[in-house]
Parts: C-alpha cells; structure tokens; sequence
C-alpha cells in the first residue's frame, strides 16, 4: 500500500506514476478524502475531550449534591454528534479502499509502456537448438509418451488440470528437489507453510482487493494461494524484527491455484496456463537500502537454474504498464519454447519496496532505534511445470524420447532418457 505522506507531498509525481502505471485514480480524488477524514478526526477528538471533561463535572456535581441536568443534556448532545461523526467516517474510510487499490510506483529505471511490446530485453543465454526434424509441442510429446493426461484430467477436474505419471511425474519431483538445493545452497530456509489462508493474509500480499476473481475460495473464508508469495510474506507480517536479522530469505514448493480469470482463449492447449501448477518461491525481507542489490541477487539465482538447465532464455525489464500490482520493478525470464518459435516466461522476479510492508505492518529497528518498514522481493524459481515443459521440447529427439539434463540425472535416479515404455 502506498504511504498516504508521498502523495500529500508529492502529488503531481503521484500522478505522473498512476499514469505510467494504467491507473486513472489522481492525487485530487485522494487529498480531498484525505483532508475530510483528517478534519473529521481533529472533531472526534474534540469532542471525546468534551465529552470526558463533561463526565468529570457530572461525577463532581452528583457528588457534591448539586443537579447535573443541564450537563447531562450537553453530554447527550456530545454523545450523538459523535456518533455522527463516527458513521461519517465509516463512509470517508473508502480512503483506504482507494489506496489498498493502487498499484505500486514504478522504480525510476523501469521503462515507460504500456504492455509487454514495450518491455526492456537486458540480455539472452544459450542459442536456441537447431532441430533437423519439425519439434513436437510439450503436450504431443507427453500424450504420444503415455505419460501426460488431459482427458481424463478433464473428466474429473474440468479444463485447465493435467495429470503427470511415470517418469514424467519423477521429473516433475526431480525439478523441485533441484531448485529447492539452489535455493538453499544461497542461503535460503527451506518452508512447508500453508496453502490455505484468510482474507487478512492474501491483503497483507496484495492479492486482495484487487485479484479476488482471479484466486479461489472455500465456503468457509479462506483462499487457496495463488503463490507461496503469500504465505512466505506474511511469515514475517505483524512483526518488528531486528535490522542484525535482515536479510530473510525463505523459499517453497507448493502447488499455486489460479482462476485465470480473463484468460478465455489464452493457452487453452497443454500445460502453459492451468489452474493447479506447482512453483518454488524465492522471497526476500531486507533493509531499505539492501533490496535493490538483493533484486539482482534473487534474479541471478533464478537465471543460474536456466543455465545449469542448459535452457535459452532471455532476461526481460518489464515496463510500467506490464509490471505486477505489487512491484515497483520486476525482471521476467523468458525461455525459449521450439514448438512456439519465442520466448515465453518462466520466471518473474520483483522488488516489492515497502508495499507489502505497509499493507502487513512488517517493520524492523534501524541502528538509530527507529521503527522502519521493511522491504520485500519475491521471485519464481521457476515455476516447476513450464520448467518441465521447456525441457520436453528442447530435450526431445526425432523418436519421440526425451533426454535428461544431465544436471537432473542425479536427481532420476539415474534415468537419462525418458522413452514411451512398451
């Protein structure tokens, strides 16, 4: 959530930000809620010191035998312009709606645009395999294995779910085993956190308002996550942790629930967009002044899991217009997928600053003794599925089989090709 001060003070960079963000809310509509709610305050507050003086001077006069009458009518007076004012307040607290409704201000090295065309290419590893055969789609390869389900998957869960078996399913396991040792080999504990949690938790994230339609709800309140974004972030939230505690790092593999709300038509064929998909989150909670440098960080250990892959990906500055709610700057990874000729993310790593802080109250002591509010950074690393499906096209062979990387075999027990079993 963005601070109320920075726009007070800054209205007009304000502005400028929204626009580059996509947001048609102005520093105008804000202010004035603002000012309403702040001079409705300074009433209530005025009048609660009326109202205690008030009830000292009843208690004194009844005490001394005196009538209290016309102070008692003063004090009922009091009383309901109070409440007054308290339900008025009730309907200028829209302010914060507002606010929990405003993306975050885009870092000043973000380019300006609108969509991904305007999007910053930073720098590409590997070249993409040259095939001496037409490459199959991740889907084909896996159906034409045996090994990759979507009719029945469909039968029992709808569109959008597949289901992995066999070596398929070993090398869906080999991948998140692999990317957890990266992850903590960088220094990062290891969570099994919940993958149920309440509105208050998905808020303090920033997941809600905004993504309600996007996410799933139980009858009872709570939400499937979306990302272990969630649940890593509010790990720390409602806390005041020391500055010698800084930098967390926390990482997780967890399935990822998403409606994909507004998808209609998009990547309906094969894994690349389903409701249920499994992920290992990196997240970061650092000092003010450490995030930048822990960005990069986060990002390089996300590219270094490509590379040991021996993957072709492009490394993507994401501009204002394209950028998640909650980030202020985000890099994308892009791998290269053979059936569909481009680039297509895998990974989205951001530096969140403060937003999420503020929203979950997750603040640390400076060496001054100063309550600060932390920042957070999230990344995918990677997301397991599109991981598998990028190497199913790059490993695969005119056969139909599929090699292993050869920094996986440990991780299949040895198996280096996977084959249609017969």
């Amino acid at each position: 959530m963005l601070d109320i001060k920075l726009i007070r003070q800054n209205p007009q960079k304000f502005d400028e930000s929204m626009q580059k963000r996509g947001c048609d809310v102005n520093s105008q509509q804000i202010l004035k809620l603002d000012e309403e709610k702040r001079q409705k305050i300074v009433n209530q507050q005025e009048l609660q010191a009326q109202r205690n003086d008030l009830a000292k001077n009843i208690a004194l006069a009844k005490k001394s035998g005196d009538k209290a009458d016309d102070l008692m009518v003063k004090s009922k007076i009091i009383n309901e312009n109070l409440k007054k004012i308290e339900d008025e307040l009730e309907q200028v607290g829209d302010l914060e709606q507002i606010l929990l409704n405003l993306p975050n201000i885009a870092d000043d090295s973000v380019p300006f645009g609108l969509n991904e065309n305007n999007n910053l290419e930073v720098s590409r590893f590997g070249t993409p395999r040259a095939f001496d055969f037409t490459p199959k789609s991740h889907d084909e390869i896996g159906e034409n294995l045996g090994l990759l389900d979507f009719k029945q998957s469909a039968v029992m869960s709808g569109a959008r779910f597949s289901t992995l078996t066999g070596d398929l399913a070993k090398l869906e396991r080999a991948l998140s085993n692999f990317m957890l040792d990266v992850a903590l080999e960088n220094g990062y504990l290891e969570v099994s956190p919940p993958n149920l949690v309440k509105s208050e938790a998905m808020q303090f994230s920033g997941q809600l308002p905004k993504f309600a339609e996007e996410a799933f709800k139980t009858t009872n309140d709570y939400w499937l996550i979306p990302t272990a974004e969630v649940s890593l972030v509010n790990m720390v939230s409602k806390t005041t942790l020391k500055e010698s505690d800084l930098p967390i790092r926390f990482t997780a593999y967890t399935p990822c629930f998403r409606s994909e709300a507004g998808s209609a038509g998009k990547d309906t064929k094969g894994m690349i967009r389903q409701h249920q998909f499994k992920k290992v989150e990196l997240v970061s909670i650092t000092k003010t002044d450490d995030s930048a440098a822990e960005h990069e960080r986060m990002t390089n250990i996300a590219c270094s899991i490509l590379e040991k892959l021996n993957l072709s990906y492009r490394k993507m500055l994401l501009c204002s217009g394209d950028m998640g709610f909650c980030a202020q700057k985000t890099y994308d990874l892009e791998v290269w997928l053979p059936s569909q000729n481009k680039y297509r993310e895998i990974s989205s790593c951001s530096n969140c600053g403060d937003f999420q802080a503020r929203r979950g109250s997750i603040k640390y002591k400076d060496k001054d003794g100063k309550n600060q509010f932390a920042h957070t950074l999230n990344g995918s690393s990677l997301a397991v599925g599109r991981t598998l499906i990028a190497i199913l096209e790059n490993y695969q062979n005119q056969d139909g089989s599929v090699n292993i990387p050869p920094i996986l075999v440990k991780y299949m027990n040895g198996t280096e090709i996977i084959k249609k079993s017969t």
